[in-house]
């Protein structure tokens, strides 16, 4: 019987759920992206207030946590598998990836701040 291993510090312990994840995720950036860069095509003259008018919509808000969430997500899948690709020495190892969830972690808080602060 074969059993499956994880490692404690990957979020799904499973490669085809990374992957699936990695894609999944790569869509809502690039949706999000285009989003923005449409917005931006769309109003040559764009100002503050327009600009602010748009994040202080519920919607956008959403849409801007989902893409900190899915950006936190994808960096952590991408740099996870490089670190334990390279990084043979676990100390090193585990210390590398425990820097990058806090400094993700702090990221993510960070935008979520700006995104739903009192405008």
């Amino acid at each position: 019987m074969v059993k499956n291993l994880t490692n404690v510090t990957s979020f799904s312990g499973n490669g085809l759920r990374d992957w699936l994840i990695q894609r999944v995720t790569s869509v809502i950036l690039a949706a999000y992206i285009i989003f923005l860069l449409a917005f931006i095509l769309c109003h040559p003259s764009l100002d503050y207030t327009t600009w602010q008018g748009l994040f202080t919509h519920l919607s956008m808000r959403l849409f801007s946590s989902l893409f900190l969430l899915s950006l936190f997500w994808h960096a952590w899948i991408g740099l996870w598998t490089i670190v334990t690709d390279y990084i043979k020495w676990t100390s090193l190892r585990l210390i590398s990836q425990l820097f990058i969830i806090i400094v993700l972690f702090l990221y993510f808080i960070w935008g979520l701040v700006i995104f739903w602060g009192t405008h």
